[in-house]
């Protein structure tokens, strides 16, 4: 999956497929328009943060080298290059247990991507790509290279942190509540039981109050 050309991706920004068939990272904005710089000039426009090197060589920006994401986020792996000629891009993903090549390819032309990662990587042709759905697997460093010729390359690295979502404060609160529900449940059970006693003791207090009278009144009759 291949998306338009853009000079430089904001990494703030997050896909969400389906909302443009032409472009599937259609929430990436794209800041300003394209010129050719010189190298120092492009180094000097993105903060002086950018890998220069002398002569005609490659020279890549990384704008975050370190990102943050929970799972099922879409993420954006931001770069942005300049060299004279048409250069060779490539991600790899380097885990714990060793490397992993997630795609290589040439502006302009269709991406190799690897299995592993098939249907879930955008490439731009400003370097950056797009990782969709990603999970805890994916946390790792993330390796560019960006070559025009051999021996005129520059590599540069992406840490990549992805963390699940924590369910134990919202599981305290439903909890809690689910407590103070039994509380108000037995809470007006008790009032209840405590209504119908009352209504029984008194209609119990009527009936030999009535009775009292009944028999004062029956004894006066025999008197008189």
């Amino acid at each position: 999956m291949q998306g338009r050309y853009s000079p430089l991706l904001t990494h703030e920004a997050s896909a969400v497929r389906g909302k443009d068939p032409r472009h599937p990272a259609g929430a990436a904005r794209v800041l300003g328009s394209y010129r050719p710089l010189s190298a120092e000039c492009w180094v000097q426009a993105h903060g002086g943060t950018g890998v220069c090197p002398t002569g005609q060589g490659v020279s890549l920006y990384i704008p975050r080298s370190a990102i943050n994401a929970t799972v099922q986020e879409d993420i954006l792996l931001s770069v942005d290059y300049i060299c004279h000629g048409v250069p060779t891009i490539e991600w790899e993903y380097t885990p714990n247990w060793g490397v992993q090549k997630i795609v290589e390819w040439k502006p302009g032309t269709p991406a190799n991507v690897s299995q592993s990662h098939r249907d879930r990587v955008c490439t731009f042709d400003n370097g950056s790509i797009q990782l969709f759905s990603v999970g805890v697997r994916d946390s790792g460093y993330y390796v560019i290279t960006v070559t025009e010729h051999p021996g005129s390359s520059q590599s540069g690295t992406i840490l990549l942190h992805v963390s699940e979502i924590r369910y134990e404060d919202l599981h305290f609160v439903a909890v809690f509540f689910a407590l103070l529900a039994a509380v108000a449940v037995v809470l007006i059970s008790l009032m209840w039981v405590c209504n119908q006693c009352a209504y029984k003791f008194q209609r119990k207090r009527r009936y030999k109050l009535r009775e009292s009278t009944t028999e004062e009144i029956e004894m006066k009759d025999v008197e008189c």
